[in-house]
């Protein structure tokens, strides 16, 4: 480790590590987008890694390094000696872009990954501070790659057709040409699948169970946080035992008292199972926000009168809608995403949410492009929702956090 703590040995290999990364990320960006030829070579990533590391600690001003860093790496590329291995068949502007981004990034990411490094012996503030920048780049690529790819691919094989998949099933990139074509499955969809049905349901049934969680939840989370009864403690700490019991081990139980009570195939039963996943993790968020709300405006409410329901009504509730809007979110995300108990429970295609609708359609008979246009459909409007209530999902997560 104290060898590591010189700069003219932590930068190359600091430089080598991430012109790996870096290569293998574009790399493999660029053979999804184009649908042609692209593979990391690693050796040569690691030499000119290494290379570009020592250039950042021998040549001032450091601009200047990374300057020459990115013109040789876009050189090299189209070279056939760079840390891309293009094809024979890729044409002369995917190369160029390939050795853009891959020469730019590297040089603007590593001038700010050895900002702190100097050719001699480094302090362990400056060698450490140098790794958890490089860590850091690397999570954030690494994370990014494994959520957004799999994403990008089941777009993609969306927008295609049967011959072009059967033609190459790894070719990843669209024709724009096609117009609106390219929108063909999911005019499909919709059309022979009763998609939108399956979105109706979906939407109905979620929303009907963050109404019944947040009727069971919000009293039940006030009662631990405020009042005083025997075993509240107990109660407290035992409310997500439940999730300790894997959901398969209860299927079986499940169905067969569904069929035998006729709850089975109806939205009244999924209505009436799905708040028994969800009530137990709001009951624990909602307690822990309520314990941290200022008791003394809640008495305050008791001694000008008001009942103890009116002042979970008219004082409570108004301080805690940042709270109520991320479990909200967090139930409603539960309830549309639940696929095991609608698979197992519903069987009639006009009863079916959009997960067993999804499931519907992974049979051979059904082209693999309507399932991708499926998933995508399940998963944007969620998607949306959730970015669009983000901050309350955070304000309320952390608001409770701290009493005061």
């Amino acid at each position: 480790m104290s060898a590591l703590r010189f700069g003219y040995v932590a930068a190359p290999l600091l430089g080598a590590l991430w012109m790996v990364t870096l290569a293998v990320t574009v790399a493999v960006a660029m053979s999804f987008a184009t649908g042609e030829a692209f593979r990391p070579a690693m050796l040569w990533s690691l030499v000119w890694g290494a290379i570009g590391g020592a250039a950042f600690l021998a040549i001032r001003p450091r601009r200047a390094a990374s300057a020459l860093v990115a013109v040789a790496v876009v050189v090299f590329i189209a070279a056939g000696v760079g840390p891309v291995v293009v094809g024979p068949d890729v044409p002369a502007l995917s190369r160029g872009i390939c050795g853009l981004i891959l020469g730019i990034g590297f040089a603007a990411s590593t001038f700010r990954i050895m900002e702190d490094l100097s050719p001699g012996a480094l302090t362990r503030h400056e060698f450490e501070g140098a790794v958890i920048r490089f860590l850091t780049g690397f999570g954030y690529i690494f994370f990014t790659a494994i959520v957004l790819i799999p994403f990008y691919v089941m777009v993609m094989t969306s927008l295609k057709n049967q011959s072009e998949l059967v033609m190459n099933p790894l070719d990843f990139s669209i024709d724009l040409s096609k117009g609106w074509d390219l929108f063909r499955s999911y005019e499909e969809l919709f059309r022979d699948f009763n998609f939108g049905t399956y979105m109706v349901n979906s939407a109905l049934i979620s929303v009907l169970t963050v109404i019944i969680t947040l009727l069971f939840a919000v009293p039940g989370a006030y009662a631990v946080a405020r009042l005083r009864f025997r075993g509240r403690a107990a109660f407290s700490r035992s409310i997500l035992l439940i999730y300790m019991v894997p959901m398969i081990v209860l299927a079986l139980p499940i169905y067969i008292a569904f069929s035998m009570t006729g709850l089975r195939n109806t939205f009244f039963g999924i209505v009436l199972i799905y708040p028994v996943t969800t009530i137990p993790v709001a009951l624990y968020m909602l307690q822990g926000y309520f314990r941290g709300l200022p008791s003394e405006v809640e008495e305050a409410g008791l001694m000008d009168g008001l009942t103890r329901l009116a002042v979970i009504w008219k004082i409570t509730l108004p301080l805690s809608l940042p709270a109520l809007a991320s479990v909200s979110l967090y139930v409603f995300m539960i309830a549309w995403n639940e696929f095991l108990l609608a698979f197992m429970l519903l069987d009639d295609p006009s009863k079916f949410t959009l997960t067993r609708g999804i499931a519907s359609l992974n049979s051979s008979e059904i082209p693999r492009q309507h399932l991708m246009a499926g998933s995508v459909v399940a998963t944007v409007p969620i998607m949306v929702i959730f970015l669009g209530l983000e901050r309350f999902m955070t304000k309320g997560l952390t608001a409770g956090s701290v009493k005061g």
